[in-house]
């Protein structure tokens, strides 16, 4: 179950709502990311079990990005409400056709440096969802005290015999500050929440029942019309009343069956520019670039990037992102990155939707 319905509104320039990250070759391999995350699990199952879940918006994008996926692994959201219904709705479809079925959801945007690895610890993490009432993430070990991501405690004493890099999991904490950050990595009981879930159907309808009974009791009423041409219309209605809420604050926070994979597979959420740079390969001075025609003079530990066609001379900064898309520039410093969604806020309001 790929989940590929957000804007990327950090990745603004070139992310926008038209044309988001997930169908954009940020990487420069040739591939968009959503076909990255695509072909990847075509090593772990067969093509007709791959479902993306998106906006229907997006239903024309990923017909044009995955060659021969058909219409029914689609599955179109008319609006967005955040992960738990994204989840709820295509889990209630899928148990209408193999209710016996186990799970991976997986964003359609991340980075995954180690493919094979990646490949072993989804295998090791399917293999125990498939014997256990489990609700399974994946966690990474943290490398630095990154206050962009959430972080799960592990139970260092817990143990699943067949796999020990299993644990039970403590807490959860979202997005804390430098401080508290730097606490959790001398701690060593941390890692950081990499947002790719596996368990079995079974499982997480009864979560859904268990902890957001109302998101379950809706998307229930409609067993008999999921994968008929009924779908459609009951979807459209029942997103007009479905709550907004995440996976994380509706269910795992909350559910006392949730259990960690311990993982090293070159991860990153490529969430913002910033993700970004530490990922490109730099120059002697530290700087990302990407563009035919720029020059640079005294600057450093910046990332630019530039249509091909754009000559651009940038002298004596540092830390910056300095990114143009579409005739839109955005000049931003990398310690302020998480701004960028007021920056488009604030266009929208004073600009027009245009330009977001």
């Amino acid at each position: 179950m790929i989940m590929a319905g957000g804007i990327g509104t950090r990745f603004w320039p070139i992310s926008k709502t038209s044309h988001p990250k997930q169908f954009i070759d940020i990487l420069g391999t040739g591939k968009s990311l959503i076909r990255q995350t695509y072909d990847r699990f075509l090593n772990v199952c067969l093509k007709e079990n791959i479902y993306i879940v998106t906006n229907e918006i997006y239903k024309n994008l990923v017909l044009e990005q995955i060659p021969g996926i058909s219409v029914d692994q689609i599955i179109c959201e008319p609006t967005r409400r955040n992960t738990a219904p994204c989840i709820a709705y295509a889990s209630y479809k899928i148990a209408q056709i193999n209710p016996d079925a186990n799970i991976v959801v997986a964003p359609s945007d991340h980075i995954i440096l180690k493919e094979e690895n990646f490949i072993e610890i989804i295998e090791a993490a399917l293999k125990a969802t498939a014997k256990n009432n489990w609700l399974l993430t994946l966690g990474i070990t943290p490398s630095r005290p990154d206050t962009g991501y959430g972080y799960i405690q592990f139970n260092q004493d817990s143990c699943y015999l067949e796999e020990d890099k299993i644990k039970k999991v403590k807490t959860f904490t979202e997005k804390p500050g430098l401080e508290m950050a730097q606490s959790f990595l001398q701690s060593g009981d941390f890692l950081w929440n990499s947002g790719i879930f596996i368990w079995s159907l079974k499982s997480i309808l009864k979560a859904f029942e268990e902890y957001l009974p109302e998101i379950a009791t809706s998307f229930i009423e409609g067993n008999s019309k999921y994968n008929t041409p009924e779908e459609e219309g009951f979807i459209k209605e029942t997103y007009t009343i479905c709550k907004s809420i995440s996976i994380d604050y509706g269910i795992m926070e909350k559910a006392d069956n949730v259990y960690v994979l311990r993982s090293d597979f070159g991860w990153s959420d490529l969430g913002t520019w910033g993700s970004l740079y530490d990922t490109r390969e730099k120059n002697a001075d530290g700087n990302t670039i990407v563009g035919k025609n720029v020059i640079v003079y005294d600057s450093k530990n910046c990332i630019v990037n530039m249509p091909n066609e754009k000559l651009v001379v940038m002298q004596g900064l540092e830390g910056y992102i300095v990114v143009e898309s579409d005739n839109i520039l955005l000049i931003c410093k990398k310690t302020d990155e998480q701004q960028i969604r007021s920056f488009v806020n604030d266009v929208k309001v004073e600009k027009g939707e245009q330009f977001v």
